[in-house]
Order: C-alpha cells, then structure tokens, then sequence
C-alpha cells in the first residue's frame, strides 16, 4: 500500500513539474522557430524551422546586450544596497537593546502594505526633479536600496543564532561591528543567498519606474525596452512574435539560472554548530 501511495505520489510530482515548465519550454521554443506557429503544434517544431534569427532580429532592433547590461547594473546595486542595509537594519533589530525597538519594527512591517504604485509621483518628484537623477542608474537604483522583506529576513535569522556566540564575542572586547562580521555574518548564509534571489527577482523584471524615469533608449533596462519594442517597433518586423519571445528568453535565463544554482543552499542552515558543549 506504501509503495503504491509513493509511485502515485510520484506521478502526480512529475505531471506538475511538466504543466509548470511547458510555458518555459514552448517560450524557448517559440523564439528559435524561423516562422511562428502558434498551433499546438507549434510545441513540435521542425527541425528545419529552428534558427537563431530571432536573437538577431531583437538585439538589432532594440540593442540586446546593452539592454541587458543596464539591467545587470541596476540589479546589482540594488542587490548589493539591500544585503548593506538590510544585514546592518536586521542586525540592530534582532540583538542590539534601544528605546522604541518594537515600535520601529512594527512600522517596517506596515511600510510593507502601502504599494509601490501609492509612492511613485513623490519619488519621482523627489529623485527626478529634486535631485537631477533622470537617466541614470542611481536614479533607477535608489527607490529600492532599502528592502522591508530582506530586513525581515535578516532579523529573524539574526534571532535563532545562540545568545551564547555574541556574549563570549563581546566579552572579549570585539565591538559590535566586529560581532556582526565575524560571528553573525558566517552563520547566516542562508538569509544572504536568500535576500539576494528575492531581491534579484524585483529590480531585474522592474518596469514601472525605470520606464518613468529613463527617456534615453541608452539607458532603458532590458524590461522597459522591450516594452517599448512591443509597443512600437513589433508591429514591423519580419517574426514580431519569435522576437518578443527570444528578448523574454533573455530576461527570464538569469532568474532561472541563479535560482537553480543556490536553491539548495536555502534549505539547510547549521545554526548551532558555532555552540560547543
């Protein structure tokens, strides 16, 4: 009866692993097909049909690699920003003792309620016409340096390390900055790799701000500019359809990549190994 249960279980796993990657598969296969075919057959290609066209036709109309090299830059200082703030916010939440603690961690946790679209004209006003950041990467950076979700994150795996490792730190004189990069920062691997894939999920597919802020094809991120090649520049071409597919290969790879090779790193933490006796 067990083993009957476990082959069911495993078929029904199998069948949902399949309907979930079937959109990934038929999107890489419609961006290599030379003349689309959006039947169901289409999921079958032609050998004959296949070509790597598409690519050239979506980085000669909107500049592929560069595109995607603003978008590499914008996420990585939004990533690098997030891990900085986020490690130094979760830090003091979790184990330093000040007036007013809980208080301030309850109105992070509201801040994470109000959406991004409530914000955008104050931070437009604030960031374009205040501080002159239009076109440019700080510009698109800024809004999302300071990450809520990663400070949680960060706070709650800062509370499960033993008291006992900050104790015997402190008491042998090293400050807290010391504590924080010798004793905690080593022990919470998991949150790093963590804030960092939830992190890169948002600034990487960004579209709203980056697309009111940056008027210059130069410096539009891979989303916005193929947005506006949908929008203007599709209707045109020779396979509009494996085009807009191929850029969306393009955007969705680096996600998937990283993803697949971190995933197991977010399941297991050691968090008491530092704790002798």
């Amino acid at each position: 009866m067990t083993r009957g249960r476990s082959w069911w279980r495993t078929i029904a796993v199998t069948l949902g692993a399949i309907v979930f990657l079937f959109p990934f598969y038929y999107m890489i296969v419609g961006s290599l097909q030379a003349t689309p075919d959006t039947s169901p057959a289409g999921a079958l290609p032609r050998p004959g049909n296949l070509s790597l066209d598409n690519y050239r036709e979506i980085n000669a109309a909107i500049g592929l690699w560069r595109s995607l090299l603003n978008s590499v830059i914008v996420t990585a200082g939004v990533v690098i920003g997030t891990l900085v703030f986020g490690v130094l916010a979760g830090y003091a939440l979790a184990q330093l003792r000040f007036r007013g603690r809980g208080t301030l961690f309850a109105a992070m946790l509201l801040l994470q309620v109000i959406p991004f679209q409530l914000l955008v004209i104050p931070l437009y006003v604030q960031v374009v016409r205040g501080y002159g950041l239009a076109d440019s990467y700080l510009g698109m950076i800024l809004p999302f340096v300071i990450n809520s979700v990663a400070v949680f994150v960060f706070r709650q795996f800062f509370l499960q390390l033993p008291a006992e490792l900050f104790e015997a730190a402190r008491l042998d004189g090293a400050s807290e900055i010391r504590v924080l990069c010798s004793v905690a920062l080593p022990l919470v691997r998991p949150a790093l790799l963590t804030a960092t894939l939830l992190t890169f999920i948002g600034p990487w597919n960004e579209f709203l701000w980056p697309f009111l802020i940056t008027k210059e094809t130069g410096m539009q991120p891979l989303a916005v500019a193929l947005a506006n090649y949908m929008s203007t520049v599709a209707s045109a071409a020779t396979n509009p359809y494996g085009a807009i597919l191929a850029g969306a290969c393009v955007l969705a790879a680096p996600a998937v990549l990283l993803f697949i090779a971190f995933q197991r790193h977010f399941v297991s933490s050691d968090l008491g190994s530092g704790v002798k006796g």
